[in-house]
């Protein structure tokens, strides 16, 4: 019967996970869940982003509406993308290590970290001695999750013993099943040809790890005294044993039964069965084995299946089988003990009465686990994720403990913005609030702006707001920027559209690469984006040659930027590992026990060369270029922050000189617009929230928490003042330090909404916090 959810409660539920016609059991469990959710709730809207494990993925059917291919990182922000636009109230992760790529299955984090929305996460597997990869995976996917699900106590027991899980944070949910109707077993015996026969059932893919040979070898004792026995091992070789040995469990299986003579006694079905087939076998049944070998497995459907359908079982002893065969349920026997199986078959083949009676406590138990069961305690977990969440939000709000600084963030002005805009592009300076004509415009600031844009384009999804057309008129300038002839980009241009260079600097050229990057990845608009790409393309192979080390890295950022986007670019790719591999040699040949820098000075936009570092190791899969990013980050953190707590960036009026001391002023607004970035990606990748922490305290310099106490954003008319002097601000409000404070407030405002913080701390996921090292040298 369907039921409508209660007004206010949850509407849209997204399930990440494998998905039918995937041949697996998470698979078979995500299309069950959510057809039991749709069933059971009429008005709720349930959905799947399918796992691919193959570049051409599979034939889903119309419930699966976006596809992630599980080695491509780029696809996992896709994804997230694709669920926040689709706002969905809850989102449930199906988690096994092996279903996504990255080390144990860590590229899921990337997607988990951008999601708003609560997130609830089915654990299908947990290891009681997981390794070091697996438990900073799993110590990860816990701080992320609103709640997390297990199919047994064991699990919960485990998530608490070996992860230090709050049990509160836990719902044990069982395996759902189907409903399976009571029909007389000769009945569907006569259907498969197994009339008047005893039925021993072994179902699920096929693999080493199953433990069947030792049924097998069972069977000659089991024969002797009830000959018509006949052992079903029904269902396909796991396409990953496929893959990589063939069929040749199968056949050793196959060979094995016929040297012990009892080849016409084991019925191989060598396919994957849909579930009303597969309620049929179950029903033709007399016993249901499950002989693995793997004792630390935590839930099995086949078993839980064979359980709710009211079956006598037999199985080894791993954790789920102990504990759903527990008050006489099943019969547990050693693992590769075929003698034990034999003499536990025919006990049960010689006792009909006890045979009943255990299967009578099994269906009964069973009654809990089916599907409607099951989806109703599963929307029931969702509506306690997304309260819990709401609640601490609210807590946060109250209290303002998501900013530890005490820091609220202004709403999006682009008044002043706008006023720095003609029909050209953006001006360059203003006097105090005023556009200064005479300076004209330079691409810098008409790439910022661009960037800006696109960032906005993409959180307000909105082209009427005119942020659609500012991008278009930003991007206009750029293309007029490129100078055909040398592949390069013109920086100046006079207020009467003349350009006063015929190539800019290696900065500028750079930093156009990181803004046509973002639009060619991230544009909601085809032709902004096709033309970006296209400028992108024409551009990228000038920086082969340039020598700054600033230029690399906003090269890097704009090239990780249109890789993101899944734009396949071998050029780019190639270009970006030979940028990367300079900055890594920067640091390599630069630093020492006190200096973890790049460069024998720290000057500007500092932050953006660790940034560089991070986001191309991490797609680079260079653990060690990532590591070096972070430790330079640290390190110029330690460097940047009073001794009263303040961010307070290295002087642009001589900056700092390895063994001297360096220069307090002037600050400039684009070195806390760096740090924001930068932090926000080391916690991306670390889950460290020391580093959002740093990101606020950057934030703060704008609103007055600096060496002055003075703000230097101006709340009335949307702009930023250009720097700090020693004794005063800097009223005058120019593009370059707007466009700061603007980008400056997008991430936060990304932080603030995502990273509310959770009950699991994210200490649990390393064992020192390079960060935390890095301040307690201060």
């Amino acid at each position: 019967m369907e039921l409508e959810v209660k007004s206010g409660a949850i509407r849209r539920v997204a399930m990440i996970g494998n998905h039918t016609p995937r041949q697996c059991g998470i698979g078979t469990f995500t299309a069950d869940l959510i057809e039991a959710l749709s069933s059971r709730y009429a008005n709720l809207d349930c959905f799947a982003v399918a796992m691919n494990d193959k570049v051409e993925g599979y034939d889903y059917p119309p419930q699966v509406r976006h596809e992630i291919n599980a080695d491509e990182l780029s696809s996992y922000w896709r994804a997230a993308d694709f669920l926040n636009s689709e706002k969905a109230d809850v989102v449930c992760l199906q988690h096994e290590y092996g279903i996504f790529g990255g080390k144990s299955g860590s590229h899921i984090l990337t997607l988990l970290r951008d999601l708003k929305m609560p997130i609830v996460t089915t654990l299908h597997t947990i290891l009681r001695e997981p390794n070091a990869d697996q438990c900073k995976a799993m110590a990860e996917i816990v701080r992320l999750s609103d709640r997390l699900v297990v199919m047994s106590e064991k699990g919960a027991e485990f998530l608490q013993d070996v992860h230090g899980v709050d049990r509160a944070k836990i719902d044990v949910i069982h395996h759902g099943i189907p409903n399976v109707l009571t029909v007389d077993p000769e009945f569907y015996k006569e259907r498969f040809n197994l009339k008047d026969k005893s039925v021993l059932l072994t179902f699920g893919l096929l693999s080493p790890d199953k433990g069947i040979e030792n049924v097998i070898e069972a069977m000659p004792a089991i024969l002797s005294r009830f000959p018509n026995t006949v052992y079903v091992v029904l269902g396909a070789t796991h396409p990953h044993v496929r893959k990589h040995h063939g069929e040749s469990y199968r056949k050793s299986l196959e060979d094995l039964a016929e040297s012990l003579g009892v080849r016409e006694n084991v019925h191989f079905h060598n396919r994957f069965v849909p579930i009303e087939e597969l309620t049929q076998f179950l029903s033709a049944a007399d016993i249901y084995i499950t002989p693995y070998l793997k004792t630390e497995q935590i839930t099995s459907g086949t078993l839980a299946y064979a359980l709710g359908s009211g079956k006598a079982v037999i199985s080894t002893p791993y954790y789920y089988a102990q504990e759903l065969l527990a008050g006489e349920r099943g019969i547990l026997v050693p693992c590769r003990d075929p003698k034990a199986i034999a003499q536990e078959v025919t006990g049960l083949l010689g006792e009909p009465e006890k045979c009943a009676a255990m299967q009578k406590r099994a269906a009964e138990y069973g009654l809990e686990m089916t599907w409607p069961a099951v989806a109703k305690q599963y929307l029931e977990s969702f509506q306690r994720a997304r309260s819990e969440k709401n609640q601490r939000t609210r807590k946060v709000i109250a209290t303002k403990n998501s900013l530890e600084t005490g820091i609220e963030l202004p709403p999006v002005n682009l008044t002043h913005l706008r006023q720095m805009t003609d029909d050209t592009g953006m001006l360059q300076h203003a006097s105090y609030n005023v556009p200064n004509y005479d300076e004209g415009y330079c691409l810098d600031d008409n790439v910022r702006a661009l960037l800006l844009m696109t960032l906005l384009e993409q959180r307000e999804k909105d082209e009427s707001g005119g942020v659609g057309a500012l991008s278009t008129r930003y991007l206009a300038f750029v293309n007029h920027a490129l100078n055909p002839n040398s592949g390069r980009f013109r920086n100046f241009l006079s207020y009467d559209r003349n350009w006063l260079e015929e190539q800019g600097s290696e900065d500028s050229h750079g930093r156009a690469l990181w803004a046509l990057g973002a639009v060619a990845g991230r544009s909601l608009n085809q032709g902004r984006r096709k033309l970006a790409d296209q400028l992108f393309r024409n551009a990228l192979q000038s920086v082969a040659n340039f020598t700054s080390p600033r230029a690399w890295a906003y090269s890097l950022i704009g090239m990780d930027e249109a890789l993101r986007g899944g734009f396949k670019h071998r050029e780019t790719e190639a270009m970006r590992d030979l940028l990367a591999e300079r900055l890594l040699r920067q640091f390599q040949g630069n630093s020492v026990t006190d200096w973890l820098w790049l460069e024998d000075r720290v000057t500007y936009a500092n932050s953006r060369l660790p940034q560089a570092l991070m986001v191309s190791g991490r797609r680079m899969q260079r653990d060690e270029m990532v590591q070096v990013g972070l430790k330079s980050l640290a390190w110029l953190a330690s460097i940047q922050t009073s001794k009263e707590g303040w961010f307070s960036p290295v002087g642009s009026n001589g900056f700092l000189r390895r063994g001297e001391t360096g220069a307090r002023f002037d600050h400039q607004p684009i070195e806390a617009c760096g740090m924001i970035s930068a932090c926000r990606e080391a916690f991306q990748i670390t889950g460290d929230e020391n580093w959002l922490e740093e990101a606020r305290r950057a934030f703060g310099w704008f609103l007055g928490r600096n060496a002055l106490q003075q703000p230097l954003y101006d709340p009335i008319t949307g702009g930023c003042c250009d720097g700090l002097h020693p004794d005063r601000v800097n009223e005058n409000q120019g593009a370059e330090s707007t466009l700061s404070f603007l980008q400056s407030l997008i991430e936060m405002g990304k932080i603030e909404r995502k990273h509310v913080p959770r009950d699991i701390s994210w200490r649990l996921v390393r064992s020192e916090s390079l960060l935390e090292s890095s301040l307690s040298r201060r």
